[in-house]
């Protein structure tokens, strides 16, 4: 990827014990495989889980969409990509995997992340400043 800070991407092998007996990978192992990418874009800016808890803010998921097009096999190489999309309201990434070797997207997603202030439990409304001032100049 460029040098751009809101996206990062790591590479996956599908592993053995990830798939079915027809070797392809079952759809509840790929929000493992996002959140290896989310964590590494959060981490690329300052923000990674333990600095928000730091904070004082927790950011539950709280919409998760998928669009499978292709499936990802057993011993598959894959690309997983996050990008921070809006972060002001709320926290929202976007998800894309790319079969390493012919770069065919098979799988896109998206989460959105709300901030919980973790002292009342409150919703907030707006991302924190917290958040915000990692945001700025990426």
């Amino acid at each position: 990827m460029s040098g751009d800070r809101r996206q990062a991407r790591v590479e996956l092998t599908i592993p053995f014990h990830d798939v079915d007996m027809m070797g392809v990978a079952w759809h509840g192992h790929y929000a493992r495989y996002f959140e290896l990418a989310r964590e590494a874009v959060l981490n690329q800016i300052g923000f990674g889980y333990k600095t928000m808890r730091d904070t004082g803010y927790a950011w539950p998921i709280i919409d998760f969409q998928v669009r499978y097009r292709h499936a990802l096999h057993h011993e598959q190489k894959v690309l997983v990509s996050a990008r921070i999309g809006d972060y002001e309201n709320h926290l929202c990434i976007e998800y894309e995997i790319r079969d390493a070797a012919s770069n065919q997207r098979l799988t896109t997603a998206q989460t959105r992340q709300v901030a919980v202030d973790m002292a009342t439990g409150e919703i907030c409304l707006a991302s924190p400043q917290a958040l915000l001032d990692r945001m700025v100049g990426l």
